[in-house]
């Protein structure tokens, strides 16, 4: 592959020398590449209004990394819903409770820090466990005040915006909400059924008595998979309930075995916590076949890569050629391979077997 560079060696040596002398981290290379983009940018003469919007979105990116990187170690949920609910209303109550015990099971929670159903998600998971990502608007400007300043961001885009709920995330609780709500549900859900996002949990949560996610859901059914613009397989990337604590040990249980994928090599690597039987392997086989573009599921120690990366070598691994269309389906295998431990309500990702869960036999 061509080097990305201006094609000025004086230039291009003054970049190298830059970025030499402002780090000597690993990751020099990338570094030289977004400033190279940017003097492209002015190259290119881009009007003034194309460079603010490039130079906000970097910024405003950067800035919501530096947040969240400093509680790496703790997952997140993200609660999307409306910013129309009251305090008092059934809904706000719901989603206080979720946020509550989400906290109990030591996640943080991270809402788009307005009214409503985000100030009840903030206000149940307290100031500690909470995260906003703020959206500059005229009608809704101030964040909801149950958020510490340092871990608040504020947005200009939605774009910058919707990219740091998903990527700092593990998990999804939508509640009932409006227009905004119904974006970014269904972005989240393209973005897992294009393999564009990891695969993760995703919740969607409604007072007893409520028709709101049921008849979403009928809704999905009835148009997108029954006019075969869906494949009933894509039901398995999300679930529905009217229980908080229910709505958090789905989130929870999607981390019982399976912890993290990445692709190597063309394979899909499943890092999970326990290796199967042969027995379970041979299942998953017989099972998922049709998921796979050639070869067979195959139970693998590190490879190459990841121990160049050290990149969760403790971990047991599933290898297969997956074929990238039937992320649906994909789910319902990570469903399995979690059935094959005990689930626990403090199931999260980078959460070690106990000694005793340890020892039991496979």
């Amino acid at each position: 592959m061509a080097r990305y560079v201006l094609n000025d060696p004086e230039l291009d040596d003054i970049i190298r020398q830059i970025v030499a002398d402002a780090s000597d981290n690993e990751h020099g290379d990338l570094i030289r590449e977004i400033i190279t983009t940017a003097l492209k940018l002015h190259r290119d003469g881009a009007d003034r209004g194309e460079l603010r919007l490039v130079n906000t979105a970097l910024k405003e990116i950067r800035y919501s990394m530096l947040v969240f990187s400093k509680d790496r170690h703790r997952p997140k949920v993200t609660m999307y819903g409306s910013a129309r609910m009251p305090p008092g209303h059934p809904e706000y109550t719901l989603a206080s409770e979720f946020a509550r015990i989400m906290v109990e099971r030591d996640w943080a929670v991270i809402t788009g820090a307005g009214p409503g159903i985000m100030a009840a998600g903030n206000q149940g998971a307290g100031r500690a466990a909470s995260y906003g990502v703020n959206i500059r608007l005229p009608f809704e400007a101030e964040s909801n005040g149950f958020i510490d300043q340092d871990k608040l961001i504020n947005f200009k885009y939605f774009f910058t915006r919707k990219l740091g709920f998903v990527k700092e995330s593990s998990g999804f609780a939508l509640f009932p909400g409006g227009f905004g709500t119904m974006d970014e549900t269904f972005e989240l859900l393209t973005l897992i059924q294009t393999g564009k996002s990891d695969m993760h949990p995703i919740v969607m949560v409604e007072t007893e008595g409520s028709d709101y996610w049921s008849e979403w859901d009928a809704f999905v059914r009835k148009e997108l998979v029954g006019g075969g613009l869906i494949t009933s397989d894509d039901l398995n990337l999300y679930k529905l309930t009217t229980d908080p604590t229910a709505a958090a040990d789905e989130i929870c249980s999607f981390y019982a075995n399976y912890e993290s994928q990445r692709y190597v090599d063309g394979s899909l690597i499943l890092r999970i916590r326990r290796p199967p039987t042969d027995e379970q392997l041979s299942s998953l086989n017989d099972g998922y076949a049709d998921i796979l573009a050639e070869g067979t599921i195959q139970s693998i120690d590190p490879t190459e890569i990841e121990i160049r990366d050290s990149d969760s070598l403790d971990s047991a691994r599933l290898a297969f050629r997956f074929d990238r269309r039937q992320f649906g389906k994909l789910r319902a295998m990570i469903d399995d391979i979690n059935s094959w431990v005990d689930v626990t309500p403090t199931s999260r990702p980078g959460v070690p077997f106990t000694e005793e869960q340890q020892e039991r036999p496979w």
